[in-house]
C-alpha cells in the first residue's frame, strides 16, 4: 500500500519547501514597517521649564502619509527627519506631534512646556 517516493520526488519536495519558507519570510520581512503602523521619534529632548519663547521639535517619522503639529501640516525630508518652530504662550503650552499613515491608523506624540519669561524667572 504504502509506496516510497523517488528520491528525485523527495529532494524537489523538500527545495520547494524550502523555497517557499523564504518567498514567505522576505514578504514578512518586507512588511514589518506596514505592520508596526506610523512611527515618531524625537531626536531633542525639551525641558518642561523653557526660558525661550520659541522651541524646535525635532525628530524622525516613519511609515507615514501625514503629519501634524497641534493640527497645522509640517513637513518631512526624504529620510522622515522634520524640525518645527513652536511659539509658546505665557504659562502652559501642550504641544501635540500626530502621525497617519495611508491605512488611517495614527500615533501621536504629547510634549508640555511652562514658558517662564527670562526676566519673570530672575525675581523668583
Amino acid at each position: 500500500m504504502l509506496e516510497t517516493l523517488p528520491f528525485r520526488t523527495l529532494v524537489k519536495i523538500v527545495i520547494l519547501a524550502i523555497g517557499l519558507i523564504f518567498v514567505f519570510a522576505y514578504v514578512l520581512f518586507q512588511a514589518r514597517y506596514l505592520i508596526v503602523g506610523p512611527q515618531i521619534t524625537m531626536t531633542d529632548t525639551l525641558e518642561l521649564k523653557q526660558n525661550n519663547r520659541q522651541v524646535f521639535l525635532s525628530g524622525i517619522a516613519f511609515n507615514i502619509s501625514h503629519l501634524w503639529l497641534n493640527d497645522r501640516p509640517i513637513y518631512t525630508d526624504a529620510q522622515g527627519h522634520f524640525k518645527e518652530a513652536l511659539i509658546l504662550e505665557n504659562g502652559y503650552t501642550i504641544a501635540t506631534l500626530r502621525a497617519e499613515d495611508r491605512y488611517g491608523r495614527e500615533t501621536k506624540i504629547t510634549k508640555q512646556f511652562v514658558y517662564t519669561p527670562a526676566s519673570f524667572a530672575d525675581y523668583q
